[in-house]
């Protein structure tokens, strides 16, 4: 029996995992959950999370580079803060990942009503599952190549929607030769027309958004070069959140009033289907799904990674840290997918809710993650004695900094009560994954006793 994963991600698959995650349902569908928090100054919203994700990732980045061990994050918390962190790390990844499949496989179903208005949501639901589950069962270069192509398709298609934006906003294209100009910025209360709490309450959506961004990390134990692909993908994070997120919501919020977004879907159909562009709204209808089944592709791919870690490390059951033939751990793949089943009940009971349900539980889950990540990092800088080969810069100032914004993201969560339910889940999860460990080491006692 192996329990080894296998090399077999080549430089692009790395490259285009780390935009794939960057551009998934929390742009295309959840940034209308933000635009109308915030209105305009949901802008300001994504730099401020943008450079915080860009330190994170550097800190993971420099930890990958060093050692690209399976587990990742997972791995690194048990390694340097000690095994019930990485025990608590691990699970906690596990349950996002399986969240977000959930919130992207239901993005799948919101897309696929324009086109099949009379068929129930949960259909497309289970359809997913089911095409994701059989990709992740074959060879890891059969993932990296998917990824590979749903990328692509994605980015090709934002950057066509930016330059045609563009031309509408400065010379009138599809819009009857009259620029449309930027007034529509601050034509409707304001850049802030919620105040700055209105900014501020769009930071957990900001930050439900750049989740799934660390599967780069995860990735590194299957990277074929994982000292030169990791560091290229981490530091271009920052410009694909510039172009991509601050880029796009720009052009769509100048094209159209923000407060008329995402009322009927993602405000990226509804902005070209009311400048008139039926097929433009079409197309880019079609990229969303297939920017949803590239999201669901990768949390997938992360959630049975991170479970068969934690099978290795004997914190999960150990028939789950099984490699099949293919290099993939397919029996953790198998218990994730029967969990992501979860998403079609859920669809079929409040399939008008369950999207920005699972986006405000989840943001709890992204802050613990990516806090744990930076102080894993903050343990390793001080253990290690020779210079990495790809450090954070600024360090420590940028990891407080950092770890101070997460902070703050939590009081937000707290304080929103359309967003107090993430804490509430949240806790409550970490509490029952602290009473299971604490069980897992009586019975190991005893079985060691006897």
């Amino acid at each position: 029996m192996s329990n080894h994963l296998q090399r077999r991600l080549r430089p692009r698959h790395i490259a285009f995992m780390a935009l794939g995650m960057a551009i998934g349902a929390g742009l295309f569908l959840g940034s209308a959950s933000a635009i109308n928090l915030a209105g305009p100054s949901v802008l300001f919203a994504y730099m401020i999370g943008g450079v915080m994700i860009f330190i994170i990732m550097r800190a993971l980045g420099e930890m990958a580079v060093h050692d690209p061990v399976a587990g990742s994050f997972g791995t690194y918390a048990h390694r340097y803060l000690g095994p019930f962190a990485g025990y608590l790390t691990g699970w906690n990844y596990w349950i996002l990942m399986v969240g977000v499949g959930i919130a992207e496989s239901t993005a799948v179903g919101i897309y696929m009503k324009p086109w099949f208005p009379d068929l129930p949501q949960w259909i497309w639901v289970l359809g997913s599952v089911v095409m994701i589950g059989g990709l992740n069962l074959m060879t890891v270069r059969v993932y990296g190549e998917l990824e590979f192509w749903f990328t692509a398709i994605k980015v090709v298609t934002v950057i066509l929607m930016i330059a045609g934006g563009a031309t509408m906003i400065w010379l009138g294209w599809g819009n009857g030769g009259k620029p449309v100009g930027l007034g529509n910025l601050w034509q409707h209360g304001g850049w802030f027309p919620h105040g700055i709490t209105g900014m501020v309450l769009a930071l957990p959506v900001v930050v439900f958004a750049f989740g799934g961004i660390e599967t780069i990390g995860m990735a590194a134990a299957e990277a074929a070069e994982p000292q030169r692909t990791i560091p290229r993908a981490v530091n271009s994070v920052l410009w694909r959140i510039l172009i991509f997120y601050i880029g796009a919501l720009f052009v769509i919020m100048a094209l159209y009033p923000w407060n008329q977004l995402g009322t009927t879907g993602s405000p990226f159909v509804t902005t070209f289907a009311k400048l008139g562009i039926p097929q433009a709204a079409g197309l880019i209808n079609f990229v969303v799904i297939t920017a949803a089944l590239s999201g669901f592709n990768s949390t997938t791919f992360s959630a049975s990674r991170m479970l068969q870690s934690l099978s290795s490390k004997r914190q999960a059951p150990q028939w789950l840290a099984h490699v099949g033939d293919h290099g993939v751990p397919v029996r953790s793949i198998l218990v994730t997918l029967v969990c992501l089943i979860l998403g079609v009940l859920l669809n079929f009971l409040l399939p008008e809710r369950i999207f920005a349900m699972m986006m405000s539980i989840l943001a709890f889950n992204t802050v613990w993650t990516w806090s744990m990540v930076l102080i894993a990092h903050f343990s390793f800088r001080r253990k290690q004695v020779t210079p990495t080969a790809f450090p954070l810069r600024l360090w420590p100032l940028s990891s407080v900094v950092c770890l101070a914004f997460f902070a703050f993201v939590v009081f937000m969560l707290g304080y929103s009560p359309d967003t107090r339910v993430a804490l509430y889940v949240g806790v409550a999860w970490v509490l029952l994954l602290s009473v299971a460990y604490v069980g897992l080491g009586v019975k190991a006692r005893m079985t060691m006793e006897q």
